[in-house]
This record gives structure tokens, sequence and C-alpha cells, in this order.
């Protein structure tokens, strides 16, 4: 690490609007950024000092990358690992470490592991022994992809290397950010209800403080806590958890990066999800994760059948919104149910966020200049 902060060089590995929020969050404290993306047109790559062009794969453009910055991380999971590790080896910090993405990439992996230390999942089957079941694919799933429940031995089956685990009855989902620094610190973010589109079976919006006792607040805070020490991850970790109707609470999915869950930080905490990520990754303090309002966030998609570029209809109307903060990811072209921004609604309450976001999300879609589908 350079002598100065503010002379750190940060190696972001895609360049979507994750990385774009950790720019914006990094350039007040001196960062500079590196980052290997595809298509100069992805969201973080305008912003950033330095653009490496390359796929998630391509092992030439991560290994300049790695070598350019004091400290590379992460905005997406899917990434070669053995690019990530020759990268290591010839000498680069990376954070997480690559056998955490090894690890989190393959997700029955990833819950056998968890499993051995204790951290509460849905059961793991080996095959179906009755139904409903869940059945998830083990590489590459995301935003609800890769995920169906079979009702029947006669439903069809997701192809390719799959697992299967036992249905629960799910009364809520939670989300717990976790940070882990690689000076040994932590610090776990107010706890964050999750809501999803059934269409796209996609979250569609989150709220803080989540509506629970505080005692169920500090219990999924401790299985969050616990499972991100499990994995032995650095930087911001996402856990998804199930909240069952008998009151268990158990892991879903873990992200180790900043996470849409997340979102609402920025405006809602003292310190933003984005800008602890970098302080926990580039070995400064972990900034203070107290809750400054209550908030809700809506994910602002692209609406069923827009293509072409990219059309806010409502933009005037919903910056008329009391305690509205909109958030625009940059993205060149709008398709069905893609992110290409999100609004935040701060208020004194909780409820009163609510009741914003509930006629917000009568009209936030983005919609398409061009041929719909």
């Amino acid at each position: 690490m350079r002598e100065s902060a503010a002379e750190t060089r940060i190696g972001i590995i895609g360049g979507g609007q994750l990385g774009r929020m950790m720019i914006l969050a990094g350039k007040p404290l001196g960062f500079h950024f590196g980052v290997v993306s595809a298509s100069r047109d992805d969201p973080a790559v305008s912003l950033a000092d330095r653009w490496f062009p390359g796929a998630l794969d391509d092992a030439h453009a991560i290994g300049e990358l790695v070598e350019w910055s004091d400290v590379t991380t992460y905005e997406i999971e899917h990434i070669d690992v053995r690019a990530l590790v020759a990268a290591e080896a010839a000498g680069g910090a990376l954070a997480p470490r690559p056998e955490v993405l090894e690890l989190i990439q393959d997700k029955l992996k990833q819950k056998r592991h968890l499993e051995r230390a204790g951290i509460p999942i849905p059961a793991i089957l080996d095959a179906p022994d009755s139904y409903p079941v869940v059945q998830k694919i083990r590489f590459g799933g995301y935003d609800g992809r890769g995920v169906v429940v079979l009702r029947a031995d006669t439903d069809d089956r997701l192809p390719g290397a799959t697992y299967y685990e036992r249905c629960v009855e799910i009364d809520r989902e939670l989300a717990v950010i976790v940070a882990r620094s690689t000076r040994g610190e932590s610090s776990v973010y107010p706890v964050v209800d999750m809501e999803f589109d059934p269409a796209a079976s996609i979250c569609s919006r989150t709220a803080i403080p989540a509506s629970v006792a505080d005692a169920l607040a500090e219990r999924a805070q401790s299985v969050a806590l616990n499972a991100v020490a499990a994995i032995d991850a650095t930087g911001i970790v996402a856990v998804e958890l199930f909240v069952t109707t008998d009151c268990e609470v158990l892991v879903n999915e873990i992200a180790p990066r900043p996470h849409n869950s997340g979102h609402l930080t920025i405006e809602c905490c003292e310190t933003s999800q984005f800008e602890q990520h970098l302080r926990a990754v580039a070995g400064l303090p972990l900034g203070s994760v107290r809750l400054l309002t209550p908030g809700v966030m809506l994910n602002l998609l692209g609406s069923a059948g827009a293509v072409g570029t990219p059309f806010l209809p409502f933009q005037t109307e919903l910056l008329a919104e009391p305690g509205v903060h909109l958030h625009l990811y940059g993205k060149s072209a709008v398709r069905p149910y893609r992110k290409m921004g999100h609004v935040t609604i701060t208020a004194a309450v909780r409820d009163d966020a609510d009741r914003v976001a509930d006629r917000v999300a009568q009209y936030a879609v983005v919609e398409g200049r061009g041929e719909r589908e």
C-alpha cells in the first residue's frame, strides 16, 4: 500500500453499477481506480482512471490491472479464479482472496462449507424425497436465475450441475451487510427487509430498519457475522436470510461484494457500503454504520418488453416526491427487468417512507426508445 491513502490505486474487476458506485464513493477519499471490463460503455468505465479492456476470464487484462493496483477487488463473482490465482502468485494483492470467490461460485460447495461450520441453512438433499423441493444450479446463477421450485416429480428440471434444498415455509426475507477489513475489524449494518418481483424473481424493494423485533434482528446479525467469518472474506459481504414461519433464521445466499440490498446505506447510514468496502480492502479503519434515517429503496427495472435507449417518463414526477434520491447507472440500453438504477426514499419514520415508496412503485419503471419486443 502507498504511504498516503489518497494515492492508493484500487483495481475493480467488473464494470457494472456496483463498480460505478464504488468509484463514486472512493473519489472523495482520493483513491484512483482501474477497471477490467469488456465494453467502454459499461457503467464504471467512464469514471475510472484506467480502463483495462477484457472479459471476466481474460487473464492478461486481469493481470495488468492487478499489477497496476495496490489492491484489487471485485464487483461480480463470475470471474475466472485461475486468472486471480496467477495474478496473486505474481505478487498482486486481492481482497477477498481468490479461494473465497472459488467457494462462493459453487453454491453446493458453499452450502456444505457453511453446514460444516454450524451455520443454519435449508437442508441439502441428494435427490428429492418429497415435494415441493427447490432445485438450484451450482454455478452462475444470480438475481433469481437458476432456481426453480419443483412441486411434482413430473416438473421440468434445470439442466446441468444442480443440487436440491428442502423447501421451507418462509415468513420473510432479510439481508445483513457485514464488513471485515484486512486490519481484522468487523462491523454489521442494521438489518434490511427484502421484497421480490414475482414475475422476474428479482429484488424489487428493500427497507431499513427491518420491521422485525429487536431479538430477531440481533439473531440475523449474529448468523450473518458467523457466516462471513466461516468463509473468511474481507470487504463487504451481503448475507441473504430466510426467516421461516417457525422463526428460524437460515442463510440463503452470500455475496462477497457490495450488494443490491445495501444501496440504501448511501443515504441511510453514516458510512455507505461502497465506502466501507474500500476502507476494508485498503486497510483503513472501518467507518460508523450508525443508522441516520429510515429509508426504502426501489430498483428501477426495465419494463416488460422495453428495448433501446433508456427513457424515464416519470422523472419529473419522481423528483417532486418528498425524500427521493435518484441513482441512474448510465447504462446505454434497456432490457426487460434489467437494473437501470434505483431510488431511495428517506423519511423521519419508516412508515412515511413506505407510503411514498408505494406511490412511486406504481410508475417507477424504465422504458426504451426503440422497438418493443
